[in-house]
């Protein structure tokens, strides 16, 4: 028996409820499909769980900072995994709840638990049940990538989504990758008490980033007593008497490190292998991504992906303008473009890297005129009354145009400061409308201006 519907969102991603719910609040007949979690990613083992752990570490370390800023606490400072655990999933029910009731609550929205497959291009079965529509938007995320690495299927592991299970504390933790993930996570463990070694086979952490930031974020994580193994060329893993023994290198010492766990954090692969796309006609690249246009429709009339799908951003907040991007096109004839949107990220270690737009070395490859203005956090007020001074403020500047094309902010509320800049870029506005603009004392956006006040040549 087929079940019609007008439109069909598989998953529930942040891309798909509140798509879902503008097609069902038009009046469009919708079904929603998840096979899991709803919620997806965010809410169940990604943005939301992990910035809940960031919360409890970085309470931990400031606990154990106590006596900086004259409060003395008497004996350690102790970290009970069970209840760190206990309210990460707290946190996390709620908000899957508040998806799913939102759902459940919406007229002509038809929630439905299953594996979504297609059959066709306007036909999906679910269970035993087979869907049709007219429009069907696929909003599957990711999961985390297990690299073919030797010794591997020998040893336990674990990834970002199994680490949301872990209510203990490892003695020494082996994280795979020097990325944003793995460097959260190691800073997280780090501040609970764990040993942290971080390997990386790249010359530096975060390759995406300039390398001045790359070292930047080494510092201030090695300070906190997070031992890193770059150039881990030949790494390989085996199970040894002390635990699991990750050999990284044939050349520089040390060849062999001894943890008593691995944390995969090398990359994620979108869920779109099982998906019977084939059958449907769509294509997707050597990765497996959706090929898409600007509008995010794919090479099958009917059809669109969003959000780890389609490769445009693996981010919530990319993810939730897909959803305004493809909502916008269809219900209410506004054009809109991924292309339009400026690249915005970030690091969430403590302090925050933002990032918005190029880096130093994009402006460069761009072959435009840039300037750069720098300022380090230790001359921002706030930074120094929070005894929190690591880091810096980096912003480009086109020099020709006056427009800000890229802007890092490594410190202290980093990660909120950036929109002050996001926000001008946006506007296509020149960089000293922000210049010229009174920000309140004393917070971290208030020395923007001043940095714009003093740029120079990029070099």
């Amino acid at each position: 028996m087929t079940q019609q519907f007008e439109a069909i969102v598989i998953g529930t991603g942040q891309a798909g409820p509140p798509l879902a719910v503008r097609l069902g609040n038009a009046g469009r007949k919708t079904a929603i499909i998840e096979r899991k979690l709803v919620g997806g990613t965010c809410v169940n083992n990604g943005c939301i769980p992990t910035k809940t752990l960031i919360a409890s570490a970085r309470t931990a370390h400031l606990a154990r900072r106590g006596a900086d800023y004259g409060v003395m606490l008497d004996g350690p400072v102790r970290v009970h995994m069970p209840r760190v655990k206990a309210r990460k999933d707290a946190i996390v029910r709620q908000s899957n709840q508040g998806v799913t009731d939102w759902l459940k609550r919406t007229p002509n929205v038809t929630l439905i638990h299953g594996h979504a497959r297609f059959e066709g291009p306007r036909t999906v079965r679910v269970n035993d049940d087979v869907l049709e529509a007219e429009q069907i938007f696929i909003n599957v995320g990711g999961h985390a990538t297990v690299p073919d690495m030797p010794g591997l299927a020998s040893v336990p592991y674990l990834t970002n989504s199994t680490m949301m299970d872990v209510d203990f504390l490892p003695e020494h933790l082996l994280i795979v990758g020097g990325s944003y993930i793995g460097l959260e996570f190691a800073q997280m463990y780090r501040r609970f008490g764990s040993r942290v070694t971080v390997i990386e086979m790249g010359a530096r952490l975060i390759g995406r980033e300039d390398e001045h930031v790359s070292a930047a974020v080494q510092s201030l994580l090695e300070a906190e007593g997070i031992a890193f193994r770059l150039n881990a060329t030949c790494l390989d893993v085996e199970k040894d008497e002390a635990g699991i023994a990750a050999n990284v290198s044939c050349e520089e010492e040390p060849r062999r490190i001894v943890g008593s766990h691995v944390l995969l954090a090398v990359g994620r692969v979108p869920n779109t292998r099982d998906l019977g796309l084939e059958q449907a006609g769509v294509k997707t690249d050597a990765r497996g991504l959706i090929t898409v246009n600007d509008d995010l429709s794919t090479n099958v009339p009917g059809i669109w992906a969003l959000r780890d799908a389609n490769g445009r951003g693996p981010f919530r907040h990319t993810s939730y303008t897909d959803y305004e991007i493809v909502a916008a096109n269809l219900l209410d004839k506004d054009r809109r473009r991924v292309t339009d949107r400026i690249p915005a990220y970030a690091l969430f270690i403590d302090p925050p890297l933002g990032r918005a737009g190029m880096t130093a070395r994009e402006a460069r490859a761009s072959g435009r005129k840039a300037l750069v203005g720098t300022m380090q956090m230790a001359r921002v007020g706030r930074a120094r009354e929070r005894g929190e001074t690591q880091g810096f403020m980096q912003v480009l500047v086109d020099a020709e145009t006056k427009r800000i094309v890229g802007a890092a902010l490594l410190g202290t509320e980093g990660d909120e400061a950036i929109h002050c800049l996001l926000d001008v870029m946006a506007a296509g506005a020149p960089y000293t409308l922000l210049q010229r603009t009174m920000h309140i004392h004393p917070t971290v956006s208030e020395l923007i201006p001043t940095l714009l006040g003093d740029l120079k040549p990029l070099i």
